[in-house]
């Protein structure tokens, strides 16, 4: 069996750097919409510890037809960093069960002895582990190789099927989970590959929906809401103005409306 020509790698090496009434309508619209927009960008583009975005998913893909894989284990740790199986294996079985690649974890702290390998090394030893681990074309082999803390390198392998799911803007999404997660704070080991296995097979079976659309949507709604609310102020504050118009007529005495005339009348009617 010679697996497809499918191999990539990423790098990372060391900590990432996180490091009037009209006008007062239109200021609280400007508001409302900058604010609508951060939120819902920043809710449909996570952000990777490096400052860059997780790939968005820009085509349809169809799983694989069920039957495909010779289904083995999921992982093989060189390392012991596992102690949870059922909590890796978890994102990794919803990986399989959404695209129907099954993946493989190989998590290494060398290759072939080195802790400093060229690509053309890990190539090689990624072809000789999928030989060595499956017998058919829908494996999806993840190398993640760390010979020391905050440095560490990534590459795969996937068989000829797989290809047909796992296209490079699929495997940049999950190659880009993993470079989220790996920073996270509060995930085990097993929390942080199978999070990034389960998440990054979402959105590599789901179109990524641009963020505008909701922005839009939410802002038109809020624009509408805010000119009902001006136009209903403005109302208010106009019948409010009439009203009292209409209670200083009646509070008048009436001789501030006749004047001099008015004293004539008076006198000729008590002669």
């Amino acid at each position: 069996m010679t697996p497809f020509p499918m191999f990539g790698r990423r790098r990372r090496r060391g900590m990432g750097m996180y490091g009037g009434g009209g006008g007062c309508l239109s200021i609280f619209v400007v508001i409302a919409l900058v604010f609508i927009i951060l939120m819902v960008m920043s809710i449909a583009a996570p952000q990777t510890p490096g400052g860059g975005q997780v790939t968005r998913s820009t085509v349809t893909r169809e799983p694989l037809p069920s039957g495909s894989v010779n289904e083995t284990g999921y992982y093989t740790d060189e390392l012991g960093w596992i102690g949870n199986r059922t909590a890796l294996t978890a994102g990794m079985r919803s990986f399989y069960q959404r695209t129907g690649v099954q993946p493989h974890l190989y998590i290494a702290g060398s290759i072939y002895g080195l802790t400093n390998p060229t690509d053309d090394d890990a190539e090689r030893f990624a072809d000789e582990k999928y030989e060595a681990l499956f017998s058919d074309e829908a494996h999806l082999l993840v190398i993640f190789f760390e010979p020391e803390p905050d440095r560490y390198q990534t590459w795969y392998r996937g068989g000829r099927q797989a290809k047909s799911v796992l296209d490079d803007e699929a495997m940049d999404i999950l190659l880009d989970y993993i470079d989220l997660y790996y920073y996270a704070q509060d995930m085990t080991d097993e929390q942080f590959f199978s999070k990034a296995f389960d998440d990054a097979s979402k959105r590599i079976m789901e179109v990524t929906t641009s963020p505008w659309i909701p922005v839009l949507m939410i802002g038109g709604v809020i624009i509408l809401a805010l000119m009902l609310f001006n136009w209903w102020n403005k109302a208010k504050a106009q019948k409010n103005l009439e009203a009292e118009q209409t209670r200083e007529i009646l509070n008048t005495p009436l001789e501030k409306f006749g004047g001099d005339g008015t004293d004539d009348l008076a006198k000729k009617y008590e002669n």
